[in-house]
């Protein structure tokens, strides 16, 4: 499906103002207070692209490659946290957690924190907001966009130094971009920085400073077409298997296909099959009921040059 940003904002900030005040002896004022925290912090979100001050301001111990609030250490007193562009809201149930997450976060630059004054998410909670004050948003409720490519292109010329491949727009989408997102664009970047970000991976991907390419998504192909390459491996497995052995080979379209098949729960109810070509060249799974000759399977991964054989 197409992403939509407005669609998208709508439906995070519907559910976000909804978890932060149904517990509330009065949810009409914890409303007010959701809809004043996303004019000041934009829309709410469900995961940082990993170039975010928010993750990447707090000094980590080992300076680890961080995705995630989940690690970084700082936010170890968070609790009940709901995310935006531009930072957070987090609701501990003590006033000494919140005052120490306050003091922790004012000591790492370019954050601020701030206690609120009455509950979120629930009576008993002694809520802070952290975010990131330099973060500047567009109209459209996105980062600047000359901000987040400065700040992708940093970050991503950082982590080559410890890089041992270089990794696709598809397999780095998600990373790059935040979340929830489309092909090129999500509540944190428009289109306009998404394609740039895009060909600043590509030109240093062609450089070779990462190393060897590493193609695993597929999501450039539609759903169609995966659900076909699906669709094709899988059931010519079954064809060319003799009910007995649990490995085996096939060809397919000029590629060897190494096949796996076993009884999921040795009651001959379902079949579970893997087919796999070359090391990382491309690879399917699912599993197979018969009775009703059904397969269900996991997203393919691989190479899209492989892959578009079997479309």
């Amino acid at each position: 499906m197409e992403f939509r940003a407005p669609s998208a904002a709508a439906e995070r900030n519907a559910g976000a103002i909804a978890y932060l005040t149904k517990d509330l002896n009065d949810p009409e004022a914890g409303q007010r207070i959701v809809g004043g925290l996303i004019n000041r912090l934009g829309n709410s979100v469900r995961r940082y692209p990993y170039w975010h001050p928010i993750l990447t301001a707090p000094q980590q111990d080992d300076d680890a490659h961080v995705t995630s609030m989940a690690e970084v250490k700082i936010y170890g007193l968070c609790d009940h946290t709901i995310e935006f562009v531009r930072g957070f809201v987090t609701c501990p149930y003590s006033d000494k957690r919140a005052d120490e997450l306050v003091e922790a976060i004012e000591d790492v630059p370019g954050l601020h924190a701030y206690r609120l004054d009455e509950p979120l998410y629930q009576e008993g909670t002694f809520p802070v907001v952290v975010y990131a004050h330099e973060i500047e948003l567009e109209a459209d409720g996105t980062i600047r966009s000359r901000d987040a490519i400065a700040l992708f292109a940093q970050q991503i010329v950082k982590n080559a130094q410890r890089a041992q491949v270089g990794e696709t727009w598809w397999n780095m989408r998600s990373l790059i971009l935040g979340q929830p997102h489309g092909s090129r664009s999500s509540l944190f970047v428009n289109q306009h920085a998404g394609l740039h970000m895009r060909k600043i991976l590509e030109a240093l991907n062609n450089s070779g400073m990462f190393g060897p390419v590493l193609e695993d998504s597929l999501d450039m192909l539609s759903q169609t077409k995966r659900d076909a390459i699906n669709e094709l491996l899988l059931r010519t497995a079954l064809k060319n298997w003799d009910k007995q052995s649990r490995e085996f080979e096939f060809e397919l379209r000029g590629e060897i296909c190494n096949a796996g098949i076993r009884d999921t729960w040795d009651d001959g109810m379902e079949l579970s099959i893997r087919v796999a070509i070359g090391k990382n060249a491309l690879s399917v799974s699912g599993f197979y009921e018969a009775a009703t000759d059904r397969l269900t399977y996991q997203e393919p991964r691989g190479k899209r040059a492989v892959a578009v054989k079997f479309t």
